[in-house]
């Protein structure tokens, strides 16, 4: 399976240290250029991400056409809408994308979404991850990710913790 990450699933499972889920899940993570000065910017400037490095196993590339719908989108930064770009391109079989404006963009583009939440419930679905509740804390607490309580809690029963 091959995927397009955008900047915040790189950053967020990266702070808590589960940015090697990726690497177990997919065959290959591909981000576009944009995606990586991002990373790179934030892991410089914003405190909770000071000292994250970009994995080398995630690849670079860059998309060669913007299609229109992501062109005209509203509310899509850079890094979101080349990484729309690039899902498209290469036909990934997922977009890595917690916003939602890029996940809806996602959406009306036939690609499939997956959120740092979905990640970790197919983490724990695999075996890949023992328990789902220390992570969602620690993303919670030092990445600073906003999960509604009520989605907190579904996705805990998801997990069958």
């Amino acid at each position: 399976m091959i995927v397009v990450a955008d900047t915040s699933v790189l950053l967020n499972l990266g702070r808590v240290g589960q940015i090697e889920l990726l690497l177990r899940l997919f065959r290959e993570v591909v981000t576009p250029p944009e995606v990586a000065a991002e990373f790179h910017r934030l892991a410089v400037h914003a405190p909770r991400f000071t000292g994250l490095n970009l994995p080398a196993w995630v690849r670079q590339q860059s998309a060669t056409v913007v299609p229109a719908l992501v062109r005209t989108a509203a509310g899509l930064d850079s890094g979101e809408s080349a990484a729309l770009a690039l899902a498209v391109e290469i036909r990934a079989d997922a977009i890595l994308v917690d916003e939602r404006r890029g996940h809806a963009v996602a959406m009306q583009l036939g690609l499939r979404p997956l959120g740092v939440l979905a990640i970790l419930l197919q983490a724990k679905a695999s075996g890949a991850l023992d328990r789902l509740e220390p992570v969602l804390n620690r993303l919670q607490t030092e990445a600073g990710f906003w999960i509604a309580p009520s989605l907190r809690a579904r996705v805990l029963q998801l997990a069958g913790e």
